[in-house]
This record gives C-alpha cells, structure tokens and sequence, in this order.
C-alpha cells in the first residue's frame, strides 16, 4: 500500500492538482498528522445502508423541557416515539452561532450550550446513526478565525478572500440578493472586502490556504470521532473560488471533495459524504463523480417542488418523464429523497425540468396557501423565484380545504420519497404535520422561520396524542408506512428499479430487490379522481398490497386476463410480489 506522501497516492496527487508542489508538501504533512492523530481516537465500524436507513431531518433545539438539555429532550422523545422505526437522525448545525439558525458557525468545535454539551451528541449517537453539517464553505464573522484575521495574526491572513471592489465579479453565480462582498474594518482601522456568499454575516473561507483545509479536515475528524458516520457539505458548490468564472461546480471544488472523502476514509471508511447543492437537477447529479469516489449520496432536490407541482395540477406527466431520466453512475450511490427541509422548496433544481409558466403557477398557490417566496439575483442584474418558504403540508393544499384532504395529500408524497430508489430523509415538520409559522416570521423578519417552529415537549405530546388532531393522524400514518418500509428488501436503496406508465394521475415505481427475488410496484394516484390502473403484463401475478389490510389484491387466477383494478383519490398501494 502506497503511503501518503508517495507521489502516486491518489491524496498526493489530488493535493497537487489543487496546488502548487510547495504548498502541496504542507498539505501533505497536514494530512498525515491529522490521519495519524484521529486513527488512536476513532474506532471503525463498517456499516452498509438498507431498507432499514431512514433519517430524521431535526434542529436540535426542535423540542425543548424546562431545566433540561433539548439534545437530550430530543434523544427521549426519538426513544419514546421513533425507536425501531427510524434509525438514523441529522441534527441540523448544533453549534454555536450567530445567524441564520445555526449556518453562521461561531465554534465549529463546541456545541450550542443552549441545546447541551457532546455528551448529549454522543448518546443520540449510542441509538442512531448521527449524520451533521459541514458548514464547511463559510464561518461567522464572529468565529476566532476571523476575529484573528481582522487582528492581524499572520496564521489566519489568508483564510479569506479580501478582494479590490473594482474586480469585475459579474459572472459569479449569486445564491442570494446579497452584496457579494462585505466591507469589514480591521483592527488597525484597514477597510477589507471580504467574499460572502450568502450573507456578510457568512464570510467565505479561502482553501487555497493549505491551513484552512487542514483545519476545517480537523473538525470533521472531530464530528466522526463524536458519533458521526454521514457528513453533510453544506453549500459546497461554491467552495472554490476563481476570479473570472461563474465560481460554481469548478474542477477544483470536486477535486476538494474528492480529497475530503480520500482522507476521511483512510481513517473511517464507513462515513458517508452527501452533498448539498440546491442547484439545476443535471448540476446536482454530478456530485456522484464517478461513482465510487466522490459524494455517496446526493440530495433528489429536483423531487420535492416536481411532487408539489404534480399535486397541485392532478398530472404527474412531467414526474414520471422526469423521473425516467434518473441513472446512477454504480452501484455504490444513491440519492437522498425528501420533500421539506429546514429550507424552502427550492426552484432552482427544476430550471430545465418546468417551464416557466408552471413555476409561476406553483408559486401562485403558495403564496396562496399562505406561503412566501424567497428571490436570488441573476447576472443580469433581476430577481427571480429561488425558493418557496411554506410548510409542506400547506404548500399542497389550500387553508379552505378539509384535514381529511389535507392528510391524504400529504401522505401520497410522502409515500413517494420512502418509495423512491434511495435513502429518504423525512423533515420534522412533515412527520407531525406542521403549518405554517407565519408569527415567527413576523418575530424574525426571514422567511424561512415559516418552516422551523420549535415546540415544548408538553405541546408537542398533547397534540401527538389528541384522537382526532392533524398532528396524531399525520404522525400515526407516516411511522406506519416507514415501519412497512424497512421490513421489505425490494426498497433497499441498491436494488434495481424502473418507473411504469400507468396514466398521467399516476406515479409508479417497479422495486426489485438486490437479489433479484422480489419486488415492490409503488402506485401513487395525485389525483382527487379514481382511477382504473392496468399492470404490464411482463409483471408476475399475484400482487398483495402490503398497506392494505385485507392484503390480497390481484390473484392469478381472477385478474390474468384484466390486469387492473381502482385507486380512489390520493390512494396509495405497495403492491408485493415476486420476478
């Protein structure tokens, strides 16, 4: 085995792609001090995902309990309702902040006293596997790095990116409305424009600084060696910056990401990196690299505004053409479904996939179920919609409108994401049913509050248990369907899998196994219709719809011939059967 420092180590060779030979050698040596450091504290454990890997999107402060840790109120209420069923959590930015709930990291090596200590991050840990956040391409203007950078410690000088404003940056793809660069005043009374990307209060790190990178490798060591075995990029596509490109998706920025999996692996090779970039769905995919050397898992962020919009117009036409053109590059990825996240919906992933006409018709039922809109600037200077901020459960349907349509609505994209050929990940918010917070917004003043309500533990019990409430039937609903999930080997997220035409109000997807023995055809009606559907014929008889409670559905003898049967409104089937 080669050693690290040998010039045909893939790590070397990453290093002196990204830079020059003499500051590669510092790289280099970084590297293997941080390897040899975390391979005494970390202990491996090798772990393959399933069916059975289902995660809870939560901030760790979602639930709270006077005079207790809402880590540890967190980690009771997962034993108390979700143990067994899920098994997997991602704790949104723990750390301590200074904005944007948790994405302006103060100390990437401490956790908000507020929520509790490591101790907490630990024991959740014990129980479920712990995915975190890198936010790794920003840090607060708060944080020691920048406060010593603006002192004028020569360790920290070029950690960031202090540009002359008179640099034509016009082609750098803005994420935000924002200034892209930030006027800060250092000690000495020096005026410096720093690079921000989403916010002054998020100044951007500089990794061609060979000490940035070795430091920021130091904290995701540290995450795995606290618990973690997925670690999230947050915001990565913009991590690396060139003057005079769009400073988006760059070579150097998968190159970087390749490097981060190549180092945490020689130390933990069970992590699993999964990528955020809420950008155009072909851009998003091409964080699998190859498929065996860059992001595990990518988010599906084109699914959660294409479900909405098939809701809303009854049709899944675009869905299921949309969903035809999903390959991936091995069998050793796959993507991150789900629908809602501390995030709004985002628009950008289906730029090339809805016209514009039908996005400016999802955000006119947004905005008219009581939804907010957030914009982005383009280069030529105009807004445009870059996300909708609305829970997800009203983004689908009208405040006007029944529970009873509001639940089933809810369900049959919830269905969807734990069907879809992946991993999902399922949003607090979506698993108890949430509305919209427009008080917090009123309180903030940011959009996205609308989405991120935080609950006592009292409330929150007392709804989950009210017969009748919209958070007990959401809740009692969707853990069903996640505890029918896991058990069945067709929805592992390495299995074979192809999308069927059953009509234009129907989504459906054929799921086989690993094996190649059984499978699972998923048939979702997003329609407020019945519908006759007709199975293929190459599909075997008989099929058992596992959600139904008399189970059988299409014997082999009856349905032979007449291969169909009815879904009533927003009806969902998980029909079972063998190759």
């Amino acid at each position: 085995m080669k050693h690290i420092s040998s010039p045909n180590h893939k790590i070397n060779k990453r290093l002196n792609k990204l830079y020059p030979p003499s500051i590669a050698e510092l790289a280099i040596n970084d590297i293997i001090d941080l390897i040899f450091k975390y391979k005494q504290r970390i202990k491996s454990q090798e772990y393959h995902l399933s069916q059975k890997d289902i995660v809870l999107i939560t901030y760790g402060d979602q639930v709270s309990k006077n005079h207790e840790a809402s880590l540890k109120t967190l980690n009771d209420f997962m034993d108390n309702h979700l143990k067994g069923v899920i098994n997997s959590v991602h704790i949104l930015p723990f750390y301590p902040y200074s904005s944007d709930d948790g994405f302006s990291v103060v100390n990437y090596s401490a956790v908000d006293p507020h929520m509790g200590s490591w101790r907490e991050i630990e024991e959740i840990s014990k129980n479920y596997r712990l995915m975190v956040d890198g936010v790794i391409n920003h840090i607060s203007q708060f944080s020691d790095w920048f406060r010593a950078y603006l002192s004028g410690d020569p360790y920290f000088q070029d950690f960031f990116i202090d540009l002359d404003p008179s640099i034509d940056l016009s082609k750098v793809v803005r994420p935000r409305a924002s200034p892209l660069l930030s006027e800060f005043v250092d000690d000495d009374g020096k005026i410096h424009n720093i690079w921000t990307t989403f916010s002054k209060d998020q100044v951007d790190l500089n990794y061609k600084s060979h000490r940035v990178l070795r430091n920021v490798l130091d904290a995701l060591f540290y995450y795995i060696e606290k618990g973690a075995t997925l670690i999230r990029l947050d915001a990565i596509a913009f991590i690396w910056k060139e003057i005079g490109t769009q400073c988006v998706h760059l070579p150097q920025t998968h190159e970087l990401i390749q490097l981060m999996r190549d180092v945490l692996h020689e130390v933990a090779p069970e992590v699993i990196i999964i990528t955020e970039t809420n950008v155009p769905h072909h851009e998003n995919v091409s964080y699998f690299g190859s498929g065996d050397d860059e992001a595990q898992m990518v988010y599906n962020f084109a699914l959660p505004p294409l479900l909405v919009h098939s809701i809303l117009n009854g049709n899944t036409k675009t869905l299921n053409s949309w969903a035809k053109t999903l390959t991936l590059p091995s069998d050793k990825v796959c993507f991150f479904n789900f629908t809602a996240s501390h995030d709004g919906i985002g628009l950008r992933p289906v730029k090339d996939i809805l016209k514009d006409e039908e996005v400016d018709f999802i955000v006119q039922k947004v905005q008219e179920h009581g939804g907010l809109v957030s914009f982005r600037a383009e280069e030529d200077g105009t807004k445009t919609p870059y996300e909708l901020n609305c829970s997800y459960i009203d983004a689908l349907t009208n405040p006007n409108e029944d529970d009873a349509i509001r639940l089933k609505r809810l369900l049959v994209t919830q269905a969807t994401v734990l069907a879809m050929p992946g991993v999902p990940g399922i949003y607090f918010h979506s698993l108890v049913g949430s509305r919209n917070y427009r008080d917090g917004v009123k309180h903030t003043g940011v959009n996205r509050t609308i989405n991120r309500e935080k609950y006592h533990i009292d409330w929150l019990e007392n709804e989950l248990s009210k017969q009748g409430s919209l958070a007990k039937s959401v809740f009692d609903s969707y853990k069903r369907l996640i505890s029918i999930r896991i058990n069945e080997e067709a929805f592992n997220p390495f299995g074979k899998f192809n999308f069927l035409d059953m009509g234009e109000k129907i989504f459906a997807i054929d799921n086989v196994c690993a094996k190649g023995v059984e499978r699972i055809i998923a048939i979702h009606n997003f329609s407020n219709e019945e519908v006759i559907c007709i199975l293929p014929k190459n599909i075997k008889l008989p099929l058992y719809d596992i959600l139904s409670t008399n189970y059988g559905v299409l014997s082999q003898e009856e349905n032979e011939q007449k291969r169909e049967f009815k879904l009533a409104p927003y009806q969902i089937m998980w029909l079972k059967g063998t190759i």
